[in-house]
């Protein structure tokens, strides 16, 4: 979204600009936050201060940080109102929230936990028992996030071809669904790309399928690095076949990346395990149209107009880019030109 920040890619930056744990000190009190970061530094952590919520809660939803050491008592938002916005907040991953307070009833011990808090420490703070508390803070935090990154890489698994490292069918036949959709809801174009390797059973027969592999994986890469990074996508449709799929990108724009794609495979051999192969491909190439069928039924349809021209393009000499028939212009329409 415009002038929205981009969490994850901020927690990347973050993990790789800072070694040290992050933390992040809200403290009305000058005297006690300067204390209070000194002891977290000697402690080995990098310390960001807030002087009250407001200005802390600004701070965490444009940063990462591990860990949120927050006074209970501060002027414009307390730490318990601090605690349930940064709970509230989408945020790139799990934030550690200490309360610090004077108070020292069950209720006020409640009341904090039920704010989002994760423990408390109470005034006047020892330095070594806050310690022990960020340590263990973090330690949770360090979980949380090999559990997350764990899970991404088994997501990635599940919708990766693991051959030629693009999506695998499963992922398209499930997102092309919702490009549909999206392409109908803001009325922006889409278009598809059918496309296939040219005599790839002459390759495999010939060489070998250790180098038809090596020929795949070349195509995939080489297609990645010809399309929009971030937007585009491309999926192994099942053997030598593949499906590039171009939002917001009218016909026109889907039939120049896609010969874009056919000049970059033919200008250069392919380098395999046994040697310089060439290898061409051809390309079918359509377009979204109005309809009132289901977002299902018009993604299929869409795959089906691609490979229909992609078949006439085999049938008319190979390596060429050939648009879906419904497509074109009418015969009405290239008379009247």
């Amino acid at each position: 979204m415009s002038g929205s920040v981009d969490y994850h890619a901020a927690l990347r930056q973050s993990q790789a600009a800072y070694a040290q744990p992050r933390l992040l000190l809200a403290e009305d009190a000058p005297l006690e936050r300067e204390q209070l970061q000194y002891f977290l530094q000697k402690g080995g952590y990098v310390v960001e201060t807030a002087s009250d919520g407001v200005e802390a809660l600004d701070k965490i939803t444009r940063d990462p940080f591990h860990i949120l050491l927050t006074d209970w008592e501060m002027p414009g938002m307390d730490g318990a109102s601090l605690c349930r916005r940064v709970r509230e907040a989408e945020l790139p991953g799990y934030v550690y929230i200490l309360l610090l307070t004077g108070h020292g009833s069950s209720d006020h011990v409640v009341d904090a936990l039920g704010s989002g808090a994760d423990n408390f420490i109470r005034k006047p703070v020892d330095p070594a028992e806050l310690l022990a508390h960020v340590d263990a803070g973090l330690r949770i935090v360090q979980l949380e996030r090999s559990l997350r990154a764990a899970n991404e890489q088994i997501r990635r698994l599940t919708v990766t071809d693991p051959l030629v490292g693009t999506f695998n069918r499963r992922h398209l036949d499930v997102e092309l669904i919702k490009e549909v959709e999206r392409a109908r809801r803001y009325g922006h174009s889409l278009s598809v790309v059918m496309a296939d390797l040219d005599r790839f059973k002459n390759i495999n027969d010939r060489f070998g399928h250790s180098v038809g592999d090596d020929v795949l994986r070349e195509f995939g890469c080489r297609a990645r690095g010809a399309i929009r990074q971030g937007s585009d996508w491309i999926a192994r449709f099942g053997g030598e076949e593949f499906v590039i799929v171009l939002p917001e990108t009218p016909l026109a724009g889907a039939m120049a990346t896609a010969e874009k794609i056919r000049s970059i495979l033919q200008a250069t051999s392919v380098a395999t395990s046994t040697g310089l192969v060439k290898v061409s491909a051809s390309f079918g190439v359509a377009a979204l149209t109005p309809s009132d069928d289901s977002a299902a039924l018009a993604s299929a349809d869409l795959l089906k107009r691609a490979d229909e021209a992609l078949y006439r393009g085999k049938l008319t000499g190979r390596n060429r880019v050939v648009q879906a028939v419904e497509d074109r212009p009418s015969r009405q329409l290239e008379l009247m030109s």
